[in-house]
């Protein structure tokens, strides 16, 4: 049978072989093209962090997509948008960039071990600038597909900022949850920062006190579907999933094994946009 979806949107944290492997990183790789063999199209979006060797990877500008200012705590941040290939697996990688956020090379944390201060306003930046490129690409997604802590935020405006915009309108939102949702407390400020529009401080309970979970939290709540993506996830992140009567394919280390994931992530897909 024809699948009813066409383009899926990976928006991650980590990929290789630009960032060391992790399995964010493994899967981030693999799920994309193994995707588009399935006869779906993709794109696929990254943070670009200092320590990735743009010469290396040949990482360029895409000056049609750059230009764009994000404000964030009053201030104007320019949207830098660069591209590169990965000829092996015949796709695209777009990243996000700003040199206050993203030129430092550690990704989350500092050389000591301490999570960045502004890693809050970086997962805003992150989520409110690939969903302002994909509306300048002009491309719909079906499903968009967040993985690691970076993109948590991406549900949230997409069901109250961008729910009504023509690109988005029937794209479901699928979640996979791995142990990068740590316990690190985050800014105080953080919700009074992601508020505004149609985002009210009560959209965002789990905020409140917010720490890396509690971030991990929010995302589930305003996605139509999560993935358990490693057998390390915290145990409140899974009860929380079931209390939220979510959607949610369990984690099964044997399908990471022998490549059997991509299929079970395909059939997920399906599923939840089918039943949507």
């Amino acid at each position: 049978m024809e699948s009813s979806i066409q383009k899926v949107l990976f928006v991650n944290s980590e990929m290789l072989p630009y960032l060391p492997e992790t399995r964010i990183a493994k899967v981030s790789r693999e799920l994309a093209p193994g995707i588009q063999d399935r006869k779906h199209e993709i794109r696929s979006f990254m943070p670009r962090y200092g320590c990735i060797n743009e010469r290396k990877h040949q990482l360029h500008e895409v000056i049609r997509l750059s230009g764009m200012n994000l404000i964030i705590s009053d201030v104007d941040r320019p949207l830098v948008i660069k591209v590169a290939s990965i000829p092996a697996a015949r796709m695209q990688v777009y990243f996000i960039d700003n040199e206050d956020y993203f030129s430092r090379r550690q990704t989350a944390r500092s050389e000591d071990g301490t999570f960045f201060k502004d890693n809050d306003e970086r997962a805003i930046f992150y989520a409110r600038g690939v969903l302002e490129t994909v509306k300048k690409l002009r491309w719909a997604p079906d499903i968009i597909h967040c993985s690691g802590w970076i993109s948590h935020l991406l549900p949230v405006y997409l069901k109250k900022i961008y729910k009504d915009d023509p690109i988005f309108a029937g794209s479901r939102i699928v979640l996979s949850l791995y142990g990068d949702s740590g316990h690190d407390a985050m800014c105080p400020d953080f919700r009074a920062k992601v508020t505004g529009g149609n985002i009210t401080a009560e959209d965002l309970p789990h905020l409140e006190s917010p720490t890396g979970i509690e971030l991990a939290k929010t995302a589930v709540q305003y996605s139509d579907g999560v993935i358990i993506g490693s057998e390390d996830v915290d145990e409140e992140l899974v009860k929380f999933c079931k209390s939220e009567g979510k959607k949610t394919l369990a984690y099964d280390a044997a399908s990471f094994e022998d490549g059997r994931y991509i299929s079970e992530y395909n059939s997920f897909y399906e599923q939840l946009f089918d039943e949507a």
